[in-house]
C-alpha cells in the first residue's frame, strides 16, 4: 500500500514535468524561400539552443514560458521572434542577407585597407583569450555524415557494386555511407588536458558499433597559432590571426553591422600564396573588444591538403557571461575524389551547458575517453526527445533501411553464411595471402602463411620452404584478449635440414601475456634481422648476393609482458637455446654479374667456409621495461587502450647468460638504456625524431657471436625506414660483445620547401634529414649523413654518405624504402 502511495505521488509531480517539455519547430530560409542548412537557433542570454539541418530543419525542447529566440547563421542578419510556447509550436522564419556598411572613413583612407588594424588589434588580444579560462565542461552533440556520390563498378578486383547493394547505396552506388550521432560530456583543462564520456551513440546500419564522433577531434581554436590537422595537412595550417599571420595572409574589410549592440566586421581573408597552409574565407570580428565572433573558413587542395578536394569550416560563439565568449557550433565539411570515387560529407558539433568554473581533479584527465557499454542501445524515442538537430527525410529511411540490414549482418545465420564464403580455399589467395578460416560469431581465427612468401632460396639451405599459421580465440571480450597457438615448419632441400617450433600466447589477467615457445629454427645471425628473407632470395638468385648470413637455434623459452602502471610496462623472459653454425650447401643464382660472387657464411670470413663459432649452448634471463612518463588511456567496452605518449620513452635492459645451468656454455652480463620520441612538433618546420641507446658488458668470460650486440645496418638499395636504423652500416662486421653509444635523429620539413617548386608541390613530397652515429671500441665514431623525401604513401628515398675516424674516403648510397 505504501508502494502503491509513492507511485501515485511520483506520477503527479513527475509526470507533469515531463508534459511540460514542448517543441518549437520550424524551417529556417533565406529571403528567396531556399533552406539555410544548420543555421543556428538560441535562446537569448544562454548557451540552450539547437542547429537547424541540411534542410533548413530544426526542433528545440523547452519548458512551457516566454522565449525570447535568436535565429541566426554567417552572413545572414540575426532574427529575432518572441515566443510563448503554450503548446507544440511551428515557427518559420526567413533570414535576410546581412548588410556590411563600409564608414566614410573607411572608405575615403586609401593606402592600408582598414582591416589591417582591426587585425592587429585582433592578434595582439589573441593570447588573453587563448587563456582567458582555465578549464570548462559541457555538453556535445556530434553528427556525421559521409555520402558517395559516385564509385566505379569495380575496383583493383574488388565488387563495388555487390559491396554497394549490400550495404544499403543504390545501384548507381550512392548513398549514404555513414551516419551516426553522439552525445558526450566534455572536460577541458589548461593546457591541453580533455576528458570525454560519451552518453550515447547511434551508427546507422549497425546495432554493436560507437560513433567515431569525437569531440577532442573536432575541438579547433583559432586563438591558437596554428591547427595541428595530421593526415590532413603535411603542415600545420595557420590562423588568420596568428602572430605572424601578417607574413601569410591578405585581408579586406567587406564592411561592419550591429547585432545586439555589438559591431561586427566582416573580413575577407586570403592566403599571400595559395600554396600556404592557409584558409580562404571570412572571419567575424567584434568592435573594441577585438575577439571572433563567428567565421567561415576554407582550404583547398591548392595547399596540398589531403584525401580531400575542400575542407570547409565554419564556427559560431555566444556569451557565456558579460566578458567571455565560447564555441556553439561547429561545422566541418568536405568534399573529394580519388581514381573514380567521389564523397562529401559534413561533422556538425553543437556545445550546450557551459560551466567555465567546473570543479574538475587533474587525475581524472588521465582517461580522456570514455564509452561505457549499453550507450549504444538508445531506443527512437529516446533519440527524438535528445536530438537536437532533426533528421532529414533521407537520414530517417537511412536509419530504417540499414536497422534491417545490421539485424540480418549480426545474426549467426548470416555471419555463417559470409564466413563459408570467405573460408573457402581460393588457389590465388593461398599464393599471395595465405589461408584464413574465421568463425565471427564464435571469435575464432586461423591463419597461414602465404606460399609466395614461404619459399625463399638461400646458400644456407638452398630452396627451402617456411610455412607457418597462427590459431586464435577471443576469451575476454571485455578485455579483447586473445588465446593463440602457433607453429611453424621449415625445410631446406639443399642441406636436408628439418626444423619445426611452435608457442602459445595465453593472457593473465588484464594486462600480462604469457609466451611458451619451443622447438628448432633457421634465423638470422643478427637479432635484428635487418634484411627480409624475401629480399635476400632476390638478390641471392638475381644479382648473386647472400647478404643474409644463418645459423640454427634449437630452443625453449618464456616471455612475460605486463603493464605495471599507465605508461610503465615491463618484460622478463628465460631462454636457452644450443646454436650451430652452418656452411654454405648451395651455389645457384639465375644470373651471374660481373664482380659478383657469393660469400661464405661467416660473414667476418666471407672468403672461407670457416665456422664462425663452435656449437654451444646458452641460458639466459633478460628483463626489460619501458616509461613513457604518460598514463594516458581510453576506455572502451572492450577494455583500456593507451595513448602514445608526447613525452619520451626511457628503456632500460639487463640481460645475464648463466654458465653450467642446462649445460650452458655462455656467461656474460649486458645493460643497455635508451631514450626516444617520436614526432615531435615543431610547428610550421615539420617534426623531429630521435632515438639514442648506450650498452655495457661486464663480467664477460665467455660470449659468442650470436651474443654481441648487433645494430640495424643496411647494405642494399631497398631498405625499411626505421628511427633506430642506419642508412649503409654492415650488417655484422661492427656487433660488439664490449661497449657502444648509438644515436639516430630525423628531421621531417613536412613540405616547406618542396612546396615552393610547382613539380614537387603536385607530388607532396616531405624533405627528410637523417643523421646516425655509432661508436664502438673497433668502429669509432661513425657517423651518417642522409638527406631525401618521403611521399604521403611511407615511400622514401634517401642518398645517404658516412664516414669515421679510420676511413678517409666516405662512403656514398642511395637508398630506397617504405615506412608504415
Amino acid at each position: 500500500m505504501r508502494n502503491t502511495l509513492l507511485l501515485v505521488l511520483l506520477t503527479l509531480f513527475v509526470s507533469p514535468a515531463f508534459a511540460q517539455t514542448l517543441t518549437l519547430s520550424g524551417k529556417v530560409t533565406d529571403d528567396a524561400g531556399k533552406p539555410i542548412p544548420f543555421a543556428s537557433v538560441y535562446i537569448k542570454n544562454t548557451t540552450k539552443g539547437t542547429s537547424a539541418n541540411s534542410e533548413g530543419g530544426y526542433n528545440l525542447n523547452l519548458p512551457k514560458g516566454r522565449y525570447e529566440v535568436l535565429f541566426k547563421a554567417v552572413g545572414y542578419k540575426q532574427e529575432s521572434k518572441s515566443v510563448n510556447l503554450e503548446a507544440d509550436t511551428k515557427l518559420d522564419v526567413s533570414l535576410k542577407g546581412e548588410q556590411y556598411q563600409l564608414n566614410e572613413v573607411s572608405v575615403r583612407s586609401g593606402g592600408e585597407d582598414p582591416a589591417y588594424d582591426i587585425i592587429r588589434k585582433a592578434i595582439k588580444k589573441r593570447k588573453t583569450y587563448l587563456n582567458e579560462v582555465n578549464a570548462y565542461s559541457c555538453e556535445v552533440y556530434i553528427k556525421g555524415l559521409q555520402r558517395l556520390l559516385a564509385a566505379p563498378k569495380k575496383f583493383l578486383g574488388f565488387d563495388v557494386q555487390k559491396f554497394a547493394l549490400q550495404n544499403g547505396l543504390d545501384s548507381n552506388r550512392r548513398g549514404i555511407i555513414y551516419l551516426s550521432e553522439s552525445q558526450s560530456k566534455f572536460n577541458f583543462m589548461k593546457p591541453d588536458k580533455v576528458h570525454e564520456e560519451m552518453i550515447s551513440s547511434k551508427v546507422s546500419g549497425s546495432n554493436r558499433a560507437f560513433s567515431f564522433n569525437r569531440a577532442s577531434d573536432i575541438q579547433v581554436n583559432f586563438y591558437e597559432n596554428m591547427q595541428n590537422w595530421e593526415g590532413i595537412s603535411n603542415r600545420p595550417v595557420i590562423s588568420p590571426i596568428a602572430d605572424n599571420a601578417l607574413s601569410f595572409y591578405k585581408y579586406k574589410l567587406i564592411g561592419a553591422t550591429i547585432e545586439n549592440g555589438e559591431t561586427i566586421n566582416k573580413i575577407q581573408v586570403s592566403p599571400r600564396n595559395e600554396n600556404n597552409p592557409c584558409f580562404n574565407g571570412y572571419i567575424y570580428i567584434l568592435e573594441d573588444t577585438w575577439r571572433l565572433q563567428s567565421l567561415s573558413l576554407y582550404i583547398t587542395k591548392k595547399a596540398n591538403i589531403n584525401f580531400v578536394d575542400t575542407l570547409r569550416v565554419d564556427e559560431q560563439y555566444v556569451p557565456i557571461n558579460n566578458k567571455i565568449w565560447m564555441p556553439a557550433s561547429m561545422k566541418f565539411e568536405f568534399n573529394g575524389g580519388f581514381m573514380g570515387f567521389k564523397f562529401a560529407g559534413y561533422f556538425v558539433s553543437l556545445y550546450k551547458d557551459y560551466d567555465i568554473n567546473p570543479q574538475l581533479d587533474k587525475s581524472q584527465f588521465k582517461e580522456t575517453l570514455r564509452i561505457s557499454k549499453g550507450i549504444n542501445k538508445m531506443d527512437s524515442i529516446y533519440w527524438q526527445q535528445q536530438r537536437p538537430i532533426p533528421l532529414t527525410d533521407e537520414e530517417k529511411t537511412d536509419y530504417k533501411k540499414k536497422e534491417v540490414l545490421a539485424a540480418k549482418r549480426e545474426s549467426k545465420q548470416y555471419l555463417d553464411s559470409i564466413d563459408n564464403e570467405n573460408n573457402k580455399v581460393n588457389v590465388t589467395r593461398l599464393i599471395l595471402r595465405g589461408y584464413r578460416h574465421r568463425n565471427r560469431f564464435k571469435h575464432e581465427y586461423f591463419t597461414t602463411n602465404s606460399l609466395l612468401s614461404a619459399v625463399q632460396y638461400n646458400t644456407v639451405e638452398g630452396l627451402s620452404l617456411n610455412y607457418g599459421g597462427v590459431f586464435s580465440k577471443l576469451i575476454d571480450s571485455l578485455n579483447n584478449r586473445r588465446f593463440a597457438v602457433y607453429g611453424n615448419v621449415r625445410y631446406g632441400f639443399s642441406n636436408k635440414l628439418f626444423n619445426a617450433y611452435g608457442g602459445l600466447n595465453i593472457p593473465v589477467g588484464e594486462a600480462t601475456t604469457l609466451n611458451l615457445s619451443g622447438g628448432s629454427t633457421i634465423t638470422d645471425l643478427n637479432e635484428r634481422e635487418p634484411m627480409s628473407p624475401f629480399v635476400n632470395s632476390l638478390y641471392s638468385l638475381l644479382n648473386r648476393q647472400n647478404f643474409e648470413k644463418l645459423y640454427q637455434k634449437q630452443f625453449a623459452s618464456a616471455l612475460l609482458n605486463t603493464r605495471i602502471y599507465g605508461g610503465w610496462k615491463a618484460s622478463a623472459s628465460a631462454e636457452w637455446a644450443n646454436r650451430k653454425w652452418l656452411d654454405n650447401t648451395a651455389d645457384y643464382s639465375l644470373f651471374q654479374p660481373k664482380g659478383h660472387e657469393f660469400t661464405s657464411n661467416n660473414p667476418l670470413v666471407p672468403d672461407a667456409d670457416v665456422p664462425l663459432f663452435e656449437n654451444n649452448q646458452s641460458f639466459k634471463i633478460s628483463l626489460h621495461t619501458t616509461y613513457d612518463f604518460s598514463n594516458s588511456y581510453e576506455t572502451y567496452p572492450t577494455g583500456r587502450r593507451y595513448l602514445p605518449s608526447k613525452y619520451p620513452t626511457l628503456g632500460i635492459g639487463f640481460t645475464k647468460a648463466i654458465k653450467n645451468v642446462f649445460g650452458s656454455d655462455a656467461d656474460y652480463n649486458l645493460i643497455t638504456a635508451d631514450i626516444t620520441n617520436s614526432d615531435i612538433s615543431m610547428g610550421y618546420y615539420g617534426k623531429f625524431s630521435f632515438w639514442v641507446g648506450a650498452g655495457k658488458f661486464f663480467n664477460t668470460k665467455n660470449i659468442y657471436y650470436t651474443d654481441l650486440h648487433h645494430f640495424a645496418g643496411n647494405q642494399i638499395l631497398a631498405y625499411k625506414p626505421g628511427i633506430d636504423k642506419f642508412l649503409l652500416l654492415n650488417y655484422y662486421s661492427y656487433s660488439t660483445g664490449d661497449k657502444y653509444l648509438e644515436g639516430h635523429i630525423e628531421h621531417n620539413f613536412s613540405g616547406l620547401f618542396t612546396n615552393i617548386v610547382p613539380l614537387l608541390r603536385k607530388l607532396k613530397l616531405q624533405e627528410i634529414i637523417d643523421v646516425n652515429y655509432l661508436s664502438t671500441p673497433t668502429l669509432k665514431n661513425y657517423t651518417e649523413l642522409g638527406f631525401g623525401f618521403q611521399t604521403n604513401f611511407g615511400l622514401r628515398v634517401m642518398y645517404g654518405t658516412s664516414f669515421n675516424n679510420d676511413v678517409v674516403k666516405a662512403d656514398h648510397a642511395l637508398r630506397v624504402g617504405l615506412s608504415f
